[in-house]
């Protein structure tokens, strides 16, 4: 009975936002409500009462709310500044240069296919950015590069949703992978090599999924039909999903093997974007009066599109110091702002850092190269600030409604009841924890945090092994971001369709469910056989 009721307001977000099609702050706030009102009567909220653990829950989920916005907010004044700037149609023009100008000869694209390109923003892109930064940036960032590229908003931030999730276990130089290493005192390349062997045999749900959100969201748009394409020797476009599945993949599994949990996904997608983006080269160079060059003009001609990149480019250097470098990262993570009440309730906070410090960095120091006046600037943070109410109102009361669920005991109650039922049969469902840790925290670090005890202590209830069920755990929470309420908020808000988030998680709830399913089935043989 419990567990029925635990599950009533996630019930009600999902129906309103998938069914009755209403905004994520309309459903956080209906959910919210329904959670206290359970919370006061049905579960034990707060030793020290009501009004207390509200309170403490409040004050929790506006500290992560805030941490959240400085995300949101530096990646706003980056799209803002670069739409008035106009550098997002250069760097379309040249993503789309006709053939005649640099493109491969007869496509009219500069990449022959149009679904090319979204692979390189939505793959490659989101998955070196979740690698290095994590907390939302790939979404807040790469939809507005889609959009600006003739991608339709909606399908923008599915792509990115859906792109960045293979790689969203070792996101943020393998964060969430500590949690579950405390818990359960495993190998860290152990786990990370089970983890990343699951990413692997489940990530073709993903490369489906983002084939054909690319054709119904891009195609006509960019590059004048859907059947523009490059010719032999290249490969058609299944062929250019499949090519850049196994780019990633591989360095992804070897990293995640020989290395451990840091670099899995950062230097995959360094390695395996370089490794495409040469074989687009060799293939245009292979076509009848094709070549690897850029527009006409030479070396010249690349000066601008730098310029306009400045602010990505920099921001790629400065996450790679900080989390490549040692005495960096000690330093500016040795930085604290903490906080904790009684009651249990606490948050922390390393400004140094934040993705959204290195945002910001990359946004005045972008500015500074492209020689953007003052008042350019801060008609860009205007613009961007004003953007930001209806946002983290739906933040709010999203991470509300999970600090009230958690601190009520009624994520354990979902939980226990799972475990309870399924038995032997608890790897296929193991997965599907992951992603409700994700979707009702926001995180998949939290998700980890919350249920890495419970997984590990199920499995040895039960007697499996406790390895395939932590990288289960970690599998789904990654998983969990594709319809993460937080992320499909930050990326909408970023393309400026706020209001029409349960449209993006319409696009992508089916990648999320089809791909917890095969990483179940997946951990329910790893057991069966081991």
């Amino acid at each position: 009975m419990l567990a029925l009721l635990a599950a009533l307001p996630i019930a009600t977000i999902l129906w309103l936002m998938l069914v009755m099609r209403r905004s994520a702050a309309q459903a956080g706030l209906s959910g919210l409500a329904l959670a206290l009102l359970l919370a006061g009567f049905g579960f034990d909220f707060g030793e020290d009462g009501f009004v207390a653990a509200t309170t403490g829950a409040a004050m929790e989920a506006a500290f992560t709310t805030a941490t959240i916005a400085w995300i949101i907010l530096p990646a706003l004044c980056i799209h803002e500044l670069q739409r008035s700037r106009g550098t997002f149609d250069l760097i379309r023009s040249r993503l789309a240069a006709p053939a005649g100008n640099g493109g491969a000869a007869g496509t009219g694209h500069a990449f022959g296919d149009p679904r090319i390109v979204v692979l390189l923003v939505a793959w490659f892109f989101g998955l070196f950015m979740e690698g290095a930064a994590g907390f939302g940036t790939p979404v807040a960032l790469g939809a507005p590069i889609l959009v600006s590229l003739g991608v339709a908003p909606v399908h923008a931030v599915a792509l990115m949703l859906v792109g960045h999730a293979a790689g969203v276990s070792f996101g943020a130089i393998g964060t969430p992978v500590v949690p579950q290493v405390a818990a359960t005192g495993l190998d860290p390349r152990a786990l990370a090599a089970a983890t990343a062997l699951m990413h692997a045999a489940a990530a073709w749900v993903l490369l489906v999924w983002l084939h054909r959100l690319s054709a119904a969201g891009n195609a006509a748009a960019l590059a004048g039909g859907a059947g523009s394409r490059v010719s032999a020797p290249a490969l058609a476009g299944w062929g250019w999903t499949a090519w850049a599945g196994a780019c990633f993949l591989l360095p992804f599994v070897g990293l995640a093997v020989f290395v451990g949990p840091e670099l899995p996904t950062l230097g995959a997608a360094l390695v395996g974007g370089t490794v495409f983006v040469a074989t687009i080269a060799w293939a245009r160079r292979r076509q009848p009066g094709g070549r690897a060059g850029g527009r006409a003009g030479g070396p010249a001609g690349t000066a601008p599109v730098l310029r306009a990149a400045a602010p990505y480019l920099i921001l790629v250097v400065l996450t790679g110091l900080t989390r490549l470098w040692p005495d960096a990262r000690a330093a500016l993570s040795g930085v604290v702002w903490q906080w904790s009440i009684e009651g249990g309730f606490g948050g922390r906070f390393a400004p140094l850092y934040h993705p959204g410090t290195l945002l910001a960095a990359a946004f005045v120091a972008g500015a500074l190269v492209q020689r953007a006046s003052g008042a350019m600037v801060l008609s860009s943070m205007r613009s961007a600030a004003s953007r930001l109410p209806p946002v983290l109102i739906a933040l709010l009361a999203m991470l509300m409604l999970s600090r009230v669920m958690v601190h009520a005991g009624m994520i354990d109650a979902l939980a226990q009841i799972a475990a309870a039922t399924a038995g032997q049969a608890w790897p296929v469902l193991a997965p599907a924890v992951g992603v409700l840790g994700t979707f009702v925290t926001g995180s998949a670090t939290a998700s980890n945090i919350l249920f890495s005890d419970f997984q590990a202590g199920t499995a040895a209830a039960i007697g499996i092994a406790v390895l395939p069920m932590m990288a289960a755990q970690g599998f789904g929470a990654a998983v969990g971001n594709i319809i993460c309420p937080h992320n499909v908020v930050a990326g909408a808000a970023t393309v400026g369709i706020a209001g029409r988030e349960g449209e993006v998680m319409r696009l992508t709830i089916g990648a999320c469910v089809v791909c917890a399913g095969v990483g179940g089935l997946l951990a329910l043989a790893v057991v069966a056989f081991a």
